[in-house]
């Protein structure tokens, strides 16, 4: 019976500490990105990955919670509509000719976005491509790159690892290797 007690206490302790914290928690997230709207982004982690992005500056020039070892370059051609990306660790976000990502896209660990590339010709010279374009319900998982002008369908799932240089505009399929190709066709996206 005590047992109970001291869980039910810890739970109704924890639950007036929400209750508390969660208004604080908002104001800070707004006065530190006030362009990001999304309650998801209103926790302890991106607050505290907020104030060392604003203070310490890593990512300083990035408007929404970026953690403090993804590197993004041009966020203003890097368009979201739900999940902010670079909030996993390690990732790439190369917006310099434009990613678009519909919502509820999925970045995992050290994933790359290159939206640009060399001229073969002249190194010193990068080439102009179409923007990534990420749509709505994908996941793009541990290690994998999209390379500039890639397009890839509603529901499509990268696996770890895989680069993808090509376009698969379908939707519903799951891609692996390098190069990425169709491994699996998957079912309507249910969530």
């Amino acid at each position: 019976m005590n047992i109970n007690k001291k869980k039910l206490n810890n739970f109704q302790m924890k639950n007036s500490l929400k209750k508390i914290a969660y208004p604080l928690i908002k104001v800070g997230m707004n006065i530190l990105f006030p362009k990001v709207k999304d309650d998801y982004y209103y926790t302890y982690y991106f607050l505290k990955m907020g104030i060392n992005q604003k203070l310490f500056g890593y990512n300083k020039h990035v408007p929404w919670p970026v953690h403090p070892t993804s590197i993004v370059k041009c966020p203003e051609k890097i368009q979201y509509i739900s999940k902010a990306p670079g909030t996993a660790i390690g990732c790439y976000l190369d917006g310099r000719n434009g990613i678009i990502m519909e919502e509820n896209v999925w970045l995992g660990p050290r994933v790359s976005l290159i939206s640009q590339n060399h001229d073969l010709n002249d190194y010193n010279k990068y080439i102009t491509e179409q923007p990534i374009i990420i749509r709505k319900n994908c996941l793009l998982t541990t290690n994998c790159v999209i390379l500039p002008g890639v397009e890839l369908g509603e529901h499509t799932v990268v696996a770890a690892g895989a680069v993808v240089r090509d376009s698969f505009p379908e939707g519903n399929q799951l891609l692996a290797g390098n190069p990425a190709k169709v491994v699996k066709q998957l079912e309507k996206y249910r969530g």
